[in-house]
């Protein structure tokens, strides 16, 4: 199954694409910030913004070393390295993306911040309490095995360590169309319901500092976007999603106008034992 989940994000070629799409903008490829890569390296729901919100309810301190749980090409832990001065360790499944995000952290010069590995959120390739905080946006709808993976991140936190993630939850409207951004299939879609989110991650041993539902929100920016009209930019998500974006953005987009999906941000802190 985490083959599966691998694949799906898995394109061919990625980093020439995302280099030439960048020359094609006008931008030096070996010059860049996280603000040229924004476009590109954000392709979570809600994308930079969500980033910025979350970033601010975490809040990190320059001395906090902060672990982003499914990194995906490394926009979100750029971000939040240049923005807090933090030091920031990602892990992604997808070997393809941690290639990517080196050599597009590299390229903003973040190298002494910012580091990536691959590995799997269900066995994290680091000791325990070995972070300060923790990081994790659109994952954990990948992951069947919620309790591991919210485990995995108690573990690898410092007693009093806070972790911020974004997921999508399932609504109670009914099943999913697909594909979807996260999936191609229902075999590697695994939505909980945000009551069921929230008790599998008391259950690990964290309590809840912050919930919201951004769904609204959601559907409000996706709204305006649509009405902007108009081939897809340059620099999108739609370079690192590839030939199904379309698609993709318009059955996730249905989910969550029909209430089969909500948005949830949460702040939440590791209690002992």
């Amino acid at each position: 199954m985490t083959n599966d989940v691998a694949d799906h994000y898995a394109q061919q070629d990625l980093l020439d694409r995302i280099l030439t799409a960048l020359r094609q903008a006008g931008l030096d490829p070996d010059r860049l910030t996280t603000d040229d890569l924004a476009p590109i390296d954000e392709f979570h729901s809600r994308r930079r913004l969500a980033t910025e919100e979350l970033g601010r309810m975490l809040a990190p301190s320059p001395t906090d070393r902060v672990i982003d749980i499914g990194s995906g090409i490394g926009g979100p832990a750029r971000y939040l390295a240049t923005t807090y001065g933090c030091r920031v360790s990602g892990v992604d499944l997808t070997p393809a993306f941690v290639d990517v995000a080196t050599a597009l952290t590299a390229r903003t010069g973040l190298t002494d911040r910012v580091d990536f590995r691959q590995g799997s959120a269900l066995d994290l390739p680091f000791p325990d309490a070995a972070f300060d905080l923790a990081w994790s946006q659109n994952v954990a709808m990948n992951i069947q095995d919620r309790a591991r993976f919210y485990g995995e991140m108690h573990r690898v936190l410092k007693p009093g360590g806070r972790v911020a993630i974004q997921d999508v939850a399932q609504g109670p409207g009914g099943p999913l169309t697909f594909p979807v951004m996260w999936a191609d299939r229902a075999e590697i879609s695994f939505l909980r319901t945000p009551e069921e989110t929230r008790a599998l991650l008391e259950a690990a041993g964290f309590r809840v500092l912050q919930w919201i539902d951004n769904t609204e929100a959601a559907l409000a920016e996706a709204a305006a976007d649509r009405a902007k009209g108009g081939p897809p930019p340059e620099l999108g998500i739609h370079i690192v999603v590839g030939p199904s974006f379309r698609e993709k953005i318009r059955n996730a987009g249905k989910a969550q106008a029909e209430n089969r999906t909500r948005l949830i941000n949460a702040v939440l802190e590791r209690i002992t034992p």
